[in-house]
């Protein structure tokens, strides 16, 4: 008789969950016997165990994906939706973007924004889930040439990334080289509308003055870009609610306005959204849906996007 394979794959998760518990459990007791501790977390089917030395801190983390389907659980979803929870640094290791991708599940954030090399692992892992897979493309510099954005963009979504955030070329902006500017961005649009994925225009308000900020928000908006994000986290400085407005003002109510850098706190977001931003990167993501305080939604934008 052939088997029934959804039966098969039922009973292949159970006892990959059982031998998984055990394993967690053998491994709790054997770190207790050298005067260390373990503390496990699930979420449906994705486990993570941190382990803890004598004095509290972190031995190892790590996780397990024994399933298609992750569920969440958010504390605060009027506001965890409107959080890119981030880990760029170039030092990430495997382990922190599978407890990010963890945490993004738990909390129900808007995605996980991460760097290409780590877009597979999150799309594996938040496979079934309604959080987001964004990467970072050009970053942090912004000064690839068009044709490697192109294929970097490509990869990412190949790989599995749903959300682009893209660099601008911000020496040819500063050059008045506004068709470069305006090509590099045409470039990402492209196969990122053809896999029906969004793009977020990186303009890094930091380095620009007011004129160039509302010049390169234009030029986003009329390459069909689906956001303006004010900054990589990377340079001089990040967000500011003044660069947020300006920005608002310059692209009007319907297209998205990611603020990004230094967002740290429930405060920090609660004034970045009423000064019109739609989307808020944050490697704090857990500590500001954990706080209190309450969203007032900017009358001149709209509903954040989430597709």
């Amino acid at each position: 008789m052939i088997a029934d394979i959804k039966n098969v794959e039922t009973l292949a998760e159970i006892v990959t969950h059982e031998i998984l518990n055990a394993l967690a459990e053998e491994n709790t007791q054997d770190m207790a016997g050298r005067g260390q501790s373990c503390k496990k977390e699930c979420v449906d089917n994705l486990c993570v165990m941190t382990c803890f030395d004598e004095i509290g801190q972190v031995m190892s983390a790590g996780a397990e994906r024994i399933s298609l389907h992750l569920g969440t659980i958010p504390d605060d979803l009027s506001v965890a939706k409107y959080i890119d929870h981030t880990l760029l640094k170039p030092e990430a290791t495997r382990d922190q973007v599978t407890q990010l991708c963890f945490e993004a599940g738990k909390y129900g954030f808007a995605s996980v924004c991460v760097n290409p090399t780590h877009v597979k692992l999150c799309a594996d892992l938040l496979h079934g889930t309604p959080v987001k897979v964004c990467s970072v493309i050009g970053f942090p510099l912004g000064a690839n040439t068009t044709e490697t954005k192109t294929a970097e963009t490509r990869q990412a979504i190949f790989e599995g990334a749903t959300e682009i955030d893209m660099v601008i070329n911000i020496g040819a902006l500063k050059d008045r080289n506004l068709e470069l500017v305006a090509r590099d961005i045409l470039s990402v649009v492209k196969p990122v509308h053809e896999a029906g994925c969004l793009l977020k225009v990186i303009i890094e308000t930091a380095l620009l003055t007011d004129e160039e900020k509302q010049i390169a928000c234009l030029l986003a908006k009329e390459a069909g870009a689906d956001f303006v994000k004010t900054s990589t986290g990377f340079s001089t400085a990040g967000a500011t609610v003044e660069d947020v407005a300006l920005m608002r003002r310059t692209v009007g109510p319907l297209l998205g306005v990611k603020a990004a850098g230094g967002v740290r706190t429930r405060e920090d977001l609660d004034k970045m959204v009423k000064a019109g931003a739609t989307r808020v990167g944050a490697s704090a993501g857990v500590r500001i849906v954990q706080s209190g305080s309450q969203i007032e939604k900017p009358a001149g934008a709209e509903t954040p996007k989430t597709y």
